[in-house]
C-alpha cells in the first residue's frame, strides 16, 4: 500500500502496489527555486543529461541524494543547485520545505523552497544536465493543468501526474511534488 503521512510517494495513484516492510529509503534534498529574475514568478527546472544511467532526460528539479558531508536535506540541495546549474549558495532565500516524497527508487526526497530575488549566471553541469529552463509559477500553481497518465512499468500500468509546459514533459516524482505545492497554495 502506498506511503502514510503527510508525504507523498510514486505510489499514490497506484494503491495496489504492496510496497517491501522494512524497506530503507535514503535521504535526498531538492530545491524548488522560484526566481524573481523575469517579469513574472517562474520555477527553475533542469532536464537531465540524456547520457545518464538514472532517469536520463528527464525534467528535474537540482538536487540529489545527500552526502555524510551535508549538514542536512537543504545543504544537499544548495551543494547539488550549485553544482548543477552553478546557482551560488547564498543566493537562494529559503522559505520552508514540502513533506517529503517517496520515489520508487527507495528515496525520500524533501522539496525545498527558495525564493532567488537576484538573477545569476546559469552554468549547466554537462554531465548532468543537457537544459535548464524555467516555467511560470502561475503554470504550476493550477491544478487544473496537471493530467493523470500511465504506462506500463515492470509488468504493471503504473499511474503518475504530468504537467507538460511547451516542449517540456513534466511527469514523475517532479510533477508530484509541485501538484503538492499547488495544492497547498490553493488551501
Amino acid at each position: 500500500m502506498a506511503r502514510t503521512g503527510d508525504g507523498s510517494s510514486d505510489f499514490d495513484l497506484n494503491p495496489d502496489t504492496v510496497l517491501p516492510q522494512g524497506r530503507k529509503l535514503r535521504p535526498a534534498g531538492v530545491l524548488v527555486p522560484v526566481t524573481l529574475a523575469h517579469s513574472e514568478p517562474r520555477v527553475i527546472l533542469t532536464k537531465r543529461s540524456s547520457a545518464l544511467k538514472h532517469h536520463p532526460g528527464q525534467i528535474a528539479f537540482p538536487g540529489g541524494k545527500q552526502d555524510e558531508d551535508d549538514a542536512d536535506v537543504t545543504a544537499t540541495a544548495l551543494r547539488e543547485a550549485q553544482e548543477e546549474i552553478g546557482l551560488p549558495r547564498d543566493l537562494p532565500r529559503i522559505l520552508g520545505h514540502l513533506p517529503s516524497h517517496e520515489t520508487v527508487t527507495s528515496f525520500s526526497v524533501t522539496p525545498v523552497i527558495a525564493i532567488l530575488d537576484d538573477p545569476f549566471e546559469v552554468t549547466a553541469e554537462p554531465g548532468e544536465v543537457d537544459e535548464v529552463f524555467s516555467v511560470p509559477l502561475d503554470h504550476l500553481m493550477q491544478l487544473e493543468n496537471y493530467v493523470v497518465e500511465s504506462r506500463r512499468w515492470q509488468g504493471q500500468q503504473r499511474y503518475y501526474y504530468t504537467v507538460p509546459f511547451g516542449p517540456y514533459y513534466i511527469w514523475g516524482a517532479t510533477a508530484r511534488m509541485l501538484r503538492g505545492l499547488a495544492a497547498r497554495m490553493q488551501a
